[in-house]
């Protein structure tokens, strides 16, 4: 893929004008592009997908600027605290809700294909975890390919859990979390930690996760019309990745992991999505192996669509039930902040 300069945010503003001129257009003379789709929705839906689809032209360099260069906002980042740490070698920062003293902890990776995403780009949503579940988040900022293929964002991963245990976490009040591939990673971490004989974190929590990098067929095809990602575009990221030796490990091609002594998981899916055979199929490998697992399916929503949660109700709504199941699931108590 070519490399093309970093956009500005007005060149991003202007993409984003025209994109919601095209779509209004389409809506008022075709109706929304899915039965369901409000238009908060399909707005959400095709900003996010036609800077991916311009992505495919402008490479990786370029989507990690466009990426960087959207604002972040939330309301729930006036009620947090980052600090950025050295996590165990790896890069991360602690998010921690200033009104009280949390005894929770999760350990979030971030989605982005293994290529592009960041903690700095992901403030929102860390903000909004911490604050709706009471919980210190350690945000890990793995290395990315192409310049750090498979396994690096692997060891990483495991390197900060390890860090987070050894920083004093209790595995009852600990859990995992990610979306997309950050969601791959969550489950190879367990997985890793199972195999070392470390401790077992209390929960993981996956968020249309990304377990089958080459798959197709299914839902890859019969969504494509409607999710912010295609199979193109999803191959080629895993390509950069990986090297050819490397793509059935199962640390990386996760629907062939043994997933036996693994902890209570939630799976939430997006029934719009390309990847949602893959969360389904996860989940059922997960029972028939033993594991107790939450499976949430979201009507009309599409990949990852719990990072737009302020704009999307149904974003919101999806933290929300992370937040019950962590609260649930982390035999935690709270302390209230000094005054």
């Amino acid at each position: 893929m070519a490399s093309n300069p970093a956009p500005s945010l007005a060149a991003l503003g202007l993409h984003a004008a025209g994109d919601f001129a095209r779509l209004a257009f389409r809506r008022l003379t075709r109706g929304p592009g899915r039965a369901g789709w409000s238009w908060k929705v399909e707005i959400a839906r095709t900003l996010v997908h036609e800077t991916l689809m311009r992505s495919k032209e402008r490479g990786i360099p370029w989507l990690r600027a466009a990426q960087e260069g959207l604002p972040a906002r939330s309301d729930f980042l006036a009620e947090v605290d980052f600090t950025e740490v050295d996590a165990g070698g790896v890069a991360a920062s602690w998010c921690v809700p200033r009104a009280s003293r949390p005894e929770r902890m999760v350990v979030y990776f971030h989605g982005g294909g293994y290529v592009v995403g960041s903690v700095a780009g992901y403030r929102p949503s860390l903000a909004r975890l911490a604050v709706s579940a009471n919980a210190r988040v350690l945000a890990v900022d793995y290395r990315l390919a192409p310049e750090h293929p498979f396994p690096a964002a692997q060891d990483d991963c495991l390197a900060a859990v390890r860090f987070a245990l050894a920083d004093g976490a209790a595995p009852e009040r600990l859990a995992v979390a990610g979306d997309s591939a950050g969601g791959a990673l969550a489950l190879a971490t367990l997985c890793s930690l199972r195999d070392a004989g470390l401790p077992r974190p209390a929960a993981g929590v996956l968020i249309s996760p990304w377990v089958d990098p080459f798959a197709s067929g299914g839902s890859i095809e019969s969504n494509a019309a409607c999710d912010v990602l295609d199979r193109e575009l999803a191959v080629t990221w895993a390509e950069a990745a990986t090297s050819a030796g490397d793509r059935q490990d199962p640390r990386f091609a996760l629907l062939g992991a043994e997933l036996r002594g693994l902890p209570p998981l939630l799976i939430q899916v997006a029934k719009a999505e390309i990847l949602l055979d893959q969360g389904l199929d996860l989940a059922r490998r997960a029972r028939e192996a033993g594991v107790d697992v939450e499976l949430e399916e979201w009507d009309d929503m599409f990949h990852v669509f719990q990072l737009v949660a302020d704009l999307l109700d149904e974003g919101a709504a999806a933290w929300d039930s992370i937040s019950r199941f962590l609260r649930t699931r982390l035999a935690a108590s709270a302390a209230p902040a000094n005054p």
